[in-house]
């Protein structure tokens, strides 16, 4: 497999070669301030193509740990390194690139068959995911085995 490193500064030309049209990185809206940055995302802001249901967080991952390793047959997700950075490991079927979040104004978007691991946590890493919909186990792919043959299903 191709495993090429693409970092939240590549050009979204290069990104969007591996990732489609439709997973993308979003540049979320930054609002400077002497106070601090705000940084949002809302319902209807045409950011991403989704209602919010639910928002996580990952946060105190040592670094030689892993999370993810599963990819989704209906949900999709934005995921955001609000803090630190790490590494995002996407499988689309066919190709393996790794994306690297470090900006909390950057968002990784991620419709649904996309298999994804999180890796090399920073120390203080934060890592929030929005997702589309409550969590449903029924819903995750665990097995890679049994992404491949889903992928290739639907080719």
């Amino acid at each position: 497999m191709d495993r090429s490193f693409y970092g939240a500064e590549e050009s979204a030309c290069d990104i969007a070669n591996f990732l489609g049209e439709k997973a993308r990185l979003v540049q979320l809206p930054k609002l400077c301030d002497r106070r601090g940055n705000l940084t949002f995302v809302q319902n209807g802001d045409g950011l991403i193509p989704f209602d919010l249901r639910r928002v996580y967080y990952l946060y105190d991952v040592p670094a030689d740990e892993e999370r993810g390793g599963h990819a989704h047959k209906d949900l999709e997700q934005l995921i955001i390194a609000a803090n630190g950075s790490f590494n995002v490991v996407l499988n689309n079927g066919a190709q393996e690139k790794v994306i690297h979040l470090y900006k909390p104004y950057v968002g990784l978007y991620l419709p649904k068959f996309f298999w994804r691991e999180l890796k090399s946590f920073s120390s203080g890493a934060l890592c929030l995911v929005l997702a589309s919909q409550i969590y449903e186990e029924s819903d995750y792919i665990r097995s890679l085995d049994e992404f491949h043959r889903l992928v290739g299903a639907q080719k």
